[in-house]
């Protein structure tokens, strides 16, 4: 998994570059200035293409026929957890053309070497595995309602494309979801506005209340900050020179348009009574016109490629930045295949009971991000006054360094909010369990526990190194 060696004054004729049909062949390690390539745009439909989706209607559609909110109270809080989630993608997206590595190798900064494989980990296991689960079953319901054809073949047209563009790599990948975009938001933007024709504002609300609303709260903001830990993947390619307002922007907007805009339109879809025993796609379609319900599924088909191609590119990424020296044989694209093989074997599991599947998985996917996701924000944030980019570049690389504070703050962070907070139908925590009406804070509790404790036990660390030197 070796590229081009780095070349600060980028004379290096690039090896990969911009070419789009070519086998990338960089892994985890930073990428060269020669090597670098294209503009903050880019991010723009990198992030909205993946998530014009049905992954992203059932956020909506969960949150009105399974959290009992009305339309506007879930419409209240798809906006609400979506934003904050944006922002944050923004934000981390600009370490990117910063360091010119993956956002799995920058958490070392938060985690140490060593400490860092266990979210590594975490992210591979639900972008390649988790993600590529839940959007291939949702691509292969459509292609049954289309076609007729059956699941299971279904799953397996549905699961080849993926791998291949995952395969291919970076350049690639943006160059699918860019013209994937257009397509996907003129088909989706039409069967909103049917959807919004037909739908019934007033309707829903069956007695969520605010426990429900906390629930789709943490479904929409476990969807957006689950792409978080992607963020400099698809902009590590970027020239440091990259305008950095705009590395923030795009990515912000295009994940939050999104998500938002889909989200609330499948909240309006669950207002209108769907066929009896029909699959969660053609509940979807099953008011719209023969002919726009079919461009539906295409777009659910092109949408959920679209998602996992991003999935099974950075759960290959993520476990290669473990770090771990491999064989030369085992490569990033190599890694994709595989991962590619395990999340099919999960999405033929869940053919059977996808929409209890979806809604369990979109909770926990929370349960680890927001506690991650608080000490890598507390860190970013003290990294400023504390070290220089040469310095935090040589961390990066020092297999020596660690960071304990990091690694103990996100177990704590987990260990105290989901046995307390937890609202599962597997496992109910202490206080939902008590106190029905508090939903599912889980996610918030873990991000403030952890991000709070990081900058305790991370101050308490330093102070004596700066108490030695004065």
């Amino acid at each position: 998994m070796t590229t081009a060696p780095a070349d600060s004054s980028g004379t290096l004729a690039p090896a990969y570059g911009d070419k789009v049909i070519a086998v990338e062949t960089a892994g985890s390690e930073p990428i060269p200035d020669a090597e670098r390539h294209g503009s903050p745009l880019q991010l723009l439909w990198t992030w909205a293409s993946p998530n014009i989706e049905f992954a992203t209607v059932f956020i909506g559609v969960i949150s009105v026929l399974f959290f009992g909110l009305s339309f506007w109270q879930a419409t209240a809080a798809i906006v609400l957890g979506t934003a904050l989630g944006a922002i944050t993608q923004g934000v981390l997206s600009l370490d990117g053309p910063r360091f010119g590595v993956p956002q799995m190798v920058i958490g070392r900064f938060s985690f140490g070497r060593l400490g860092n494989i266990l979210p590594a980990a975490a992210n591979g296991l639900v972008a390649g595995v988790g993600w590529f689960a839940v959007n291939s079953v949702s691509a292969a319901f459509a292609l049954n309602t289309l076609t007729g054809l059956r699941p299971l073949p279904s799953l397996l047209l549905v699961v080849v494309a993926e791998i291949l563009i995952g395969f291919i790599g970076h350049n690639f990948v943006h160059t699918f979801e860019k013209y994937a975009f257009p397509a996907l938001a003129v088909i989706f933007l039409l069967a909103g506005v049917w959807t919004f024709k037909d739908a019934d504002l007033a309707g829903g609300g069956t007695g969520g209340g605010i426990g429900g609303f906390l629930l789709a709260f943490s479904a929409a903001w476990g969807y957006a900050a689950g792409w978080n830990p992607y963020a400099t993947d698809y902009s590590r390619y970027l020239p440091r020179t990259a305008n950095r307002f705009r590395t923030v922007l795009y990515p912000a907007v295009g994940l939050f348009v999104s998500v938002a805009l889909v989200a609330v339109i499948g909240a309006a879809s669950a207002t209108i009574v769907a066929p009896k025993d029909a699959t969660p796609t053609a509940a979807f379609t099953g008011h719209l016109p023969g002919w726009l319900g079919d461009l539906v599924l295409l777009a659910i088909i092109l949408g959920g490629i679209s998602a996992n191609a991003l999935n099974i590119y950075s759960g290959a990424i993520s476990i290669a930045s473990f770090g771990l020296r491999l064989p030369t044989w085992l490569s990033r694209s190599v890694l994709v295949v595989v991962s590619g093989v395990a999340g099919t074997a999960a999405a033929w599991a869940s053919l059977s009971d996808a929409g209890s599947a979806y809604e369990a998985f979109l909770l926990v996917i929370a349960y680890w991000v927001a506690p991650w996701l608080g000490v890598v924000l507390v860190e970013r944030w003290l990294q400023g006054r504390t070290a220089t980019d040469e310095e935090l570049a040589a961390r990066l690389s020092d297999r020596s360094f660690t960071n304990w504070p990091g690694l103990a703050a996100l177990l704590i962070g987990v260990a105290v909010s989901v046995p307390l907070f937890s609202n599962q139908e597997d496992y109910v925590g202490y206080v939902p369990k008590h106190w029905p009406s508090f939903g599912d804070i889980t996610p918030v509790v873990g991000f403030v526990v952890s991000a709070g404790l990081y900058a305790v036990l991370r101050r308490a660390k330093a102070q004596p190194a700066s108490s030695g030197s004065a």
